[in-house]
Formats: structure tokens, sequence, C-alpha cells
């Protein structure tokens, strides 16, 4: 298999008793360790673009990318639009071959964010995509403060709009570079008790490893972003890699160094979610 939507990955993961990870990618060298990572663990993989990334590199270019990734290993590649935060961004996604977008309107009063939502979830089902929304708003370390999602409000929203997948906040957050004391798993049950769809965890760096485990395996949370945790290992690797020879120079030659730590981590956390074996 080659490229995926969400619908592809999520509903089996949910079915399987398993969650996908949401690598967060920022060029080339980590995407392609998450692909290779995913190919040597038999495991779905959802690649990502956010923001940032698009503000680094044009989406068009993100969109050919992850495709000629998704194309070079044999198990289900979701590309995914991260954050888009207008109809023109995930259009724009959407025409570049991303395979999901998520439309971001959670700091949106709930009828505009369930209107503009559900617009995007039109496009991207017209475009063979997934769409995921955010219902609640989940914060940033030493950032904005998070909204907790009211399950209310999330079984309107995911019932009005109709996504692949819904972002909800229960405690966790962007950014996190540690581990924080875990989600709120009460308020995680009184989501699943009102609607059906596929949850994601956002800022699931700082989400302890034995709960990501748990919840992978025991709740209706099928994808965890991951993305500040992996991006330490990249820091890691490549501070390693000057250190050992501080004349080198080759940016290519610099950077394959980083490709073999962000496997073996990226693996790692294929296994811990239960993805392993699953593609």
């Amino acid at each position: 298999m080659t490229r995926a939507t969400l619908a592809d990955v999520l509903g089996p993961a949910l079915a399987q008793g398993h969650a996908v990870p949401g690598f967060v990618c920022l060029g080339w060298e980590d995407a392609r360790a998450y692909a290779l990572a995913a190919d040597a663990e038999r495991a779905p993989v959802i690649l990502q673009a956010g923001p940032g990334a698009r503000a680094h590199m044009p989406v068009a270019v993100w969109g050919a990318m992850f495709r000629a990734l998704a194309e070079s290993v044999s198990v289900p590649v979701v590309a995914h639009l991260d954050h888009g935060g207008s109809l023109d961004e995930c259009r724009a996604g959407l025409l570049a071959g991303f395979t999901s977008v998520m439309f971001d309107g959670s700091r949106l009063p709930l009828d505009q964010n369930i209107r503009l939502t559900a617009e995007v979830v039109r496009m991207a089902h017209a475009a063979g995509a997934s769409c995921e929304g955010e219902i609640g708003f989940v914060g940033y370390a030493k950032g904005a403060a998070s909204d907790g999602t009211d399950p209310a409000e999330a079984a309107r929203f995911a019932s009005a709009t109709g996504v692949d997948a819904m972002a909800i906040s229960v405690g966790n957050l962007h950014l996190q570079r540690q581990a924080g004391p875990g989600l709120d798993l009460a308020r995680i049950r009184a989501i699943e008790a009102v609607t059906d769809v596929p949850l994601v965890i956002h800022g699931g760096s700082g989400v302890p490893w034995d709960q990501r485990q748990t919840l992978a395996a025991s709740s209706r949370i099928a994808k965890f972003n991951i993305g500040t945790e992996l991006r330490q290992v990249f820091g890691h690797a490549l501070r390693a890699a000057l250190d050992r020879d501080p004349s080198r120079f080759d940016r290519i030659e610099i950077l394959r160094d980083t490709e073999a730590p962000l496997v073996e981590a990226a693996r790692a956390i294929l296994r811990n979610l239960g993805a392993s074996g699953r593609a």
C-alpha cells in the first residue's frame, strides 16, 4: 500500500485496539526516517506538515515529498496537513495531494467552527481525502492556556460536521519537552459516551508512555500527534554528529547521521501505540 486517508487507518486502529502516530515533520530527513520506521515495523503512519513547516517550505513541495515517501514503502502512509487555519489553506493542501487535512477552528465560536469545519469536510471528501477537526482548545507549554473539551459540544460538533477524526482538549498541551501528569480520563470517557468518531490527541509528547499505550488499546483515541520528543532526538543526533568531527561541513553527510536515531525512536513509538504488525 502507499497513500491512505485518516479513514483508512483510524477505523482499523479502533477495531484492532491500537493507535496511529501523527509524526510532525520539518524536512526531508525526519519525514524519510518516519516512513522507514513504519515500513520496518509493518505499521501505518501519518506524516504531518504543520504551519511552521509550511512557512519554511511550500505546501506543494510537502505534498510531492509525502507522495514520494508513500510510494517508496509498502505500508499505508497518510499525508496530513496539520492545523489548517482557513478554507484556502485546506484547499491548497488538497490540491497539493494531501490525503488528509485538519481545519483548526478551535478558537472560533462553536457555530462558526462547525460551519467552517463542515465545509472543509465536504471539500476533503469530494477530493477522496479525510478531514480532522478540533473542539475545545489544546494550549501550549509556556503559552496559551487550554480550554477543555465540553462533551456535549463534542457530540454536536462530530454530528454536525461529519469529521473523520476529532481532536480534543483533555489535559494535553503542545510543545511539552517531557511527560506531564497525564490526561483527564474522566473527560475522555465522557466524550466517548456521546460520540463514536475517532479521537485525536495533539501534544502527544507530553503524555506518559504508559498512558499512551493504555489509551491506544482501550479508548477511542486512535491518533497521537508526536513532535517535540522526536525533534529533541534530531537535535541531539545533529549535535553529536558535529561534535564527532568539527571540520565536517557537507550538509547531506551531516544530516545523514540523524536518520538512524530518528528511525529507532519512531519505531519505539509505533510499538508503544500497538501499531506494529498492523499493515
